[in-house]
C-alpha cells in the first residue's frame, strides 16, 4: 500500500505532464478540424446543432443562460476566489493544500485551453448564437473545461470531507453542473458536441494531474490498508481528525510522529457533524489495525471510544478540543503532539467506559461524564464563537445564564435497588471526576474502579451556590481538606451536593431534561440508564520511570502516577451513598485491604472497617510489591477472586 510518506515524495511531478496533455488536446483538435471532419460522427454534428436550435423554448433558454453565466470567465474567477478564501479562513484549520489545489486546477485548465486555441482554429456552429461569441476557437469548450475544474474540484474535496448520504448528495449535485453546462453550450449554438466532449476531458485530466500533485496525502489516506501484515512489517494506524480542532500543522506533526514510531501505514479520516467518529467502524472493518489515534476533543474521543471499546485495539488521544477532560484526568500533556509522543512511548491500559441508553438516541458509550439539567443546558447554549476565543471559559459565560433555572424532579436507582426520589438542578454520572482547573466534581471517580460515580447538585439560592462552589474549591489541588477520616455524610455543602456510586445507574425525570455526553449535546428526554464496562477501552498512557526503582523492576504505568497524584484528593473527597446491593455484599479484597496488606488478604480481626464499606487501596508503598494506581486497584480486586 502506498503510504503518506511515499505518496508525498515528489509532489510536483504530475504537473510536468500538463504540457503533454496540451499537446494531446491540440493534436485531437487538429484531427477534428482536418482529416476526421467529414467522417461520422463528426459529420453529424451540424445536424445536432440545427435540431436543438429548432426546438428552443423560453424555459430551456432561460435555464441554459444561467448555466452559461455560471461557467463564464468572470463567474469562474469570482467563485474560485471565494472558495479559496473560504478554505483558507476555516477557523483553526486552514486548508492550504486544498485551496492551492482548487486555484491551480482552474488556472491550469485555462492555460491548457488558451494554448490549444493558439493551434486549433475551429468555427462555431452555423446556427443562431444565444451568447456573444468570444474570439477563440470553438474547440475545446472553455466554459465546460472551467466548470469541470471548479465544480469537479469542489466535488473531489467534498468526497474526502463528507460521509454518508450528504456526501453522495453534495458530490452528485456538483458533478451535474459541468454536464449541464456542456448541454447548454451546444443548445445555445456556441459549440459542436465534440467541443464540449474535449472540454470535459481537458478539465478532467487537468483536475487529475493537479490532484495527484497537490493532494497526495489525501489520496493516500483515503485508501484502506490491505488486510494482513505489510511487506515491510509496518504497523497500521487509523487517525480520526476533527478538521476544525486539529489544524493542518498539527496533523502534519502527528503524521510524522506516527511514522517515526513505525506506523508507516496510516489511514486518515475526518469527522463530520453527522458522523463524529469519521466512519471509524468502516476503517477498522476487515483490517489488522494496530492503533487508533483520535485528534479532537472529548466528543470526538467519545464517538471513537464507542466504536473501539471491546475490540482490543488501543486508542491514543491527541487532545485538541475545548475541555479535553479525559486527557486532563489521565494526566496527559496539554500540548497535542506532546501527548501523543508520551502515549506512544508508554503502554495500553484497560480503562472503564460507561454504556448509556436513553429516550431519543441510540445506545452509546461515554468516557468522561454524562449529565442532565444545568450542566447540559450550559453545554448546549455555550457560544461556538466564545469557545474558539475563550476555550472552556465560554462554558462559564453560558452557566451564568442558567443559574436561575428551575429544579427538576427525578428518581435514581442504584444497581437495581429501590428508587430514591430527589430534586436537583443537575445530575452528573462520571467515569472520571475532575473538571477544568482541577475542580473535583466527583473526587471518587476513577476510570479503573469498575463503577460509576454520581453527584446531585441542588443549591438553594445564592448561599447554596456559594456553599457548593466553596466545598469543591476546598478540595481542589492546594485547597483545604476538612473532612475527618471515617465520616460518611451523604449530603454535603449544606445539602447542595449528594454523592452515590454504583455499577448501574437508572435516572428518571418528571419532565424532559437537556442531556449531554462528554460535552456533546443529546436530545432532551425523561430517562437515562448507565452501566459501567470495566476495562473495555485500551488507552495508550505514558509510563514514567519510578524513582529509585531497582534494576529490572517494572516501571509503574501512568495509571499508577494518576493514583499517586489523586490520593490526597480522594482522602479529602466526599463519601458517597453506596448502592443497596453492594452495601450488603461481601467486600472485595481491594476495598477491605489495610494499607500495606498483601494482595488477597482479609481485614484483621478487630478492624473498625464496616462490612461493605469502601476503603481506598493504598498500593505501590514500600514492602507491598504492588504497583500503584489503576493497575494496582484492579489487580487487588482480581486477586480476591
Amino acid at each position: 500500500m502506498t503510504n503518506s510518506h511515499e505518496a508525498g515524495a515528489r509532489p510536483g511531478l504530475p504537473l510536468l505532464l500538463l504540457p503533454v496533455q496540451t499537446a494531446v488536446v491540440a493534436a485531437a483538435g487538429l484531427l477534428v478540424t482536418g482529416p476526421l471532419a467529414h467522417h461520422w460522427p463528426l459529420s453529424a454534428e451540424d445536424g445536432v446543432n440545427r435540431a436543438l436550435a429548432a426546438r428552443r423554448t423560453p424555459l430551456a433558454t432561460a435555464l441554459t443562460d444561467g448555466a452559461s453565466l455560471l461557467a463564464g470567465t468572470e463567474s469562474v474567477i469570482a467563485l474560485t476566489l471565494v472558495c479559496t478564501a473560504a478554505l483558507l479562513l476555516v477557523p483553526h484549520a486552514p486548508r492550504w493544500r486544498e485551496a492551492a489545489f482548487l486555484a491551480v486546477a482552474v488556472a491550469a485548465q485555462s492555460a491548457v485551453f488558451l494554448l490549444v486555441t493558439l493551434v486549433v482554429d475551429r468555427e462555431r456552429p452555423d446556427v443562431p448564437h444565444l451568447d456573444p461569441a468570444p474570439p477563440t476557437s470553438s474547440f475545446p469548450s472553455g466554459h465546460v473545461g472551467a466548470s469541470v475544474a471548479l465544480f469537479g474540484g469542489l466535488a473531489l474535496l467534498a468526497s474526502r470531507r463528507l460521509h454518508g448520504v450528504r456526501r453522495h448528495l453534495v458530490v452528485g449535485l456538483l458533478l451535474v453542473v459541468p454536464l449541464f453546462v456542456a448541454v447548454s453550450r451546444v443548445y445555445r449554438g456556441m459549440h459542436h458536441p465534440s467541443d464540449v466532449v474535449a472540454g470535459l476531458l481537458n478539465g478532467a485530466c487537468t483536475l487529475a494531474l493537479v490532484a495527484a500533485a497537490l493532494l497526495p496525502r489525501l489520496r493516500a489516506e483515503a485508501a484502506a490498508p490491505a488486510p494482513g501484515p505489510s511487506a515491510h512489517g509496518a504497523r497500521r494506524a487509523v487517525v480520526v481528525r476533527h478538521p476544525r480542532a486539529c489544524g493542518d500543522g498539527t496533523a502534519a506533526r502527528v503524521r510524522a510522529l506516527l511514522r517515526d514510531h513505525g506506523y508507516a501505514e496510516q489511514r486518515w479520516t475526518e469527522t463530520t457533524a453527522g458522523d463524529p467518529s469519521g466512519g471509524l467502524a468502516a476503517c477498522l472493518g476487515g483490517t489488522d489495525t494496530d492503533l487508533v489515534v483520535v485528534c479532537g476533543g472529548d466528543g470526538t474521543v467519545r464517538a471513537c471510544a464507542d466504536v473501539v471499546a471491546g475490540t482490543g485495539v488501543p486508542l491514543a488521544i491527541v487532545p485538541c478540543g475545548t475541555g479535553n477532560l479525559l486527557a486532563r484526568n489521565l494526566r496527559l500533556p496539554t500540548e497535542p503532539v506532546a501527548a501523543l509522543g508520551e502515549a506512544l512511548r508508554g503502554q495500553a491500559v484497560g480503562l472503564d467506559v460507561g454504556r448509556i441508553r436513553g429516550d431519543g438516541f441510540a445506545p452509546t458509550r461515554f468516557a468522561v461524564m454524562a449529565g442532565a439539567g444545568f450542566d447540559a443546558a450550559m453545554v448546549r447554549d455555550a457560544s461556538a464563537r466564545l469557545k474558539e476565543s475563550l476555550g472552556w471559559a465560554a462554558y462559564v459565560v453560558s452557566a451564568v445564564r442558567h443559574l436561575g433555572d428551575a429544579r427538576m424532579r427525578l428518581s435514581i436507582r442504584l444497581d437495581g435497588g429501590a428508587p430514591l426520589e430527589r430534586r436537583a438542578r443537575m445530575v452528573v454520572i462520571g467515569n472520571v471526576g475532575t473538571l477544568q482547573g482541577g475542580l473535583p466534581l466527583l473526587p471518587e471517580a476513577r476510570p479503573d474502579s469498575g463503577r460509576l460515580e454520581v453527584v446531585l447538585l441542588d443549591p438553594r439560592g445564592v448561599t447554596g451556590w456559594l456553599a457548593a462552589a466553596g466545598y469543591l474549591a476546598s478540595r481542589a489541588p492546594g485547597g483545604r481538606r476538612q473532612r475527618a477520616p471515617g465520616t460518611r455524610e451523604r449530603s454535603l455543602a449544606h445539602g447542595a451536593l449528594e454523592y452515590f456510586g454504583a455499577a448501574r445507574i437508572d435516572l428518571r425525570f418528571a419532565r424532559p431534561q437537556p442531556r449531554e455526553l462528554d460535552g456533546d449535546v443529546f436530545p432532551a428526554g425523561t430517562w437515562l440508564t448507565a452501566e459501567v464496562e470495566p476495562g473495555a477501552l485500551r488507552v495508550c498512557l505514558p509510563a514514567p520511570a519510578r524513582a529509585g526503582a531497582p534494576a529490572g523492576a517494572g516501571a509503574p504505568t501512568r495509571a499508577g502516577a494518576l493514583a499517586e497524584a489523586d490520593a490526597p484528593a480522594r482522602e479529602g473527597g466526599p463519601p458517597r451513598e453506596e448502592s443497596p446491593t453492594r452495601a450488603g455484599a461481601p467486600a472485595e479484597a481491594g476495598a477491605l485491604r489495610e494499607a500495606g496488606a498483601p494482595a488477597g488478604s482479609d481485614v484483621p480481626a478487630g478492624s473498625d472497617v464496616p462490612a461493605g464499606s469502601d476503603v481506598p487501596v493504598r498500593t505501590g508503598e514500600e514492602g507491598t510489591g504492588e504497583e500503584g494506581g489503576l493497575h494496582g486497584h484492579r489487580d487487588a480486586r482480581t486477586a480476591a477472586q
